[in-house]
């Protein structure tokens, strides 16, 4: 067995029996390359052997190409998951994952846009796109994810099938678990337009959002066009395509939802990962008043 043939069937786990989203398969195959070409492992045997004190001096040289706290935590959780499974491949009984504790992080709340700043990103990406049916393809995208509450990736895993969109959308999200989303009338015309202007043939079982040469849009690009429209309307850094998502979770929950239902719109697993955005909703209603109360900087 070679290091490639490790790695493929690395990607095939998490892919097909896992089920990982995209970006996980992304980062945690990264992360197994890296290991793999550093000990010159050839066999489930090799990765086996790997212990707590072998993966601590294998993430002290990646801190010390300056891997931040929180890109070591993930890279950590991902070797840990490739050390496990290589220990099942060979028939270990106890299978478990070296125990070695990551980097403290300090968790920060998300960082919403307002409604204006989304909208006017939205409608810039479409003005500032190199063709019209490229910025009326972004405009559909970042839609879906401030309107609908999407992960990037989920919006760019939709298909042909979902090109003629009605009131709600059925999303497949992270693990498999499927869920029902609103879809917003501008958000279903900004689809709409999109499909029609569309250079490319868009088939029931291929992707909906193309790039520029009709294969699958890549996260990167629309991340890129965001980008362009941050800058050009003097946004923070915070302001990207995750963002959105973050945005609908507040808005709603500040126009009065409740917990449970923004549970199920944004497709989180634990109503724990829902409940970070009453803390985000609180931070912003302080941060209105200390701006908007006549005697808030008074004591």
């Amino acid at each position: 067995m070679s290091a490639s043939d490790l790695i493929a069937s690395w990607h095939a786990h998490l892919t097909n029996a896992r089920r990982r989203s995209p970006h996980t398969v992304r980062a945690y195959v990264s992360a197994a390359q890296r290991l793999i070409h550093a000990r010159g492992a050839k066999s489930w045997e090799d990765l086996a052997q790997v212990e707590a004190g072998d993966l601590r001096a294998h993430l002290a040289s990646r801190r010390a190409d300056g891997l931040a706290n929180s890109s070591a935590a993930r890279e950590l959780s991902a070797l840990k998951a490739l050390i496990a499974f290589a220990r099942s491949e060979t028939g270990d009984p106890d299978p478990a994952a070296p125990r070695l504790r990551g980097p403290r992080l300090k968790k920060g709340l998300p960082r919403p846009v307002t409604p204006d700043d989304a909208v006017n990103i939205a409608d810039l990406m479409d003005g500032m796109a190199s063709d019209d049916w490229i910025g009326a393809r972004d405009r559909a995208v970042l839609l879906l994810m401030y309107g609908s509450g999407l992960r990037i990736a989920e919006a760019l895993s939709l298909q042909g099938t979902d090109a003629s969109l009605g009131e709600t959308l059925q999303v497949t999200g992270k693990g498999g678990k499927q869920r029902l989303v609103p879809i917003l009338p501008v958000t279903r015309e900004a689809v709409a337009t999109y499909v029609d202007a569309c250079p490319y043939p868009l088939e029931r079982d291929e992707a909906l959002f193309r790039g520029a040469k009709g294969g699958p849009l890549s996260q990167g690009m629309v991340q890129k066009a965001m980008a362009r429209a941050r800058v050009a309307l003097g946004l923070p850094d915070t302001a990207t395509p995750h963002a959105m998502r973050h945005s609908f979770a507040t808005h709603l929950l500040g126009a009065g939802a409740d917990l449970r239902s923004l549970q199920e719109l944004l497709g989180h697993a634990s109503l724990g990962s829902t409940q970070i955005y009453t803390k985000v909703d609180a931070a912003s209603l302080l941060e209105t008043y200390r701006g908007a109360h006549p005697r808030a900087k008074k004591g």
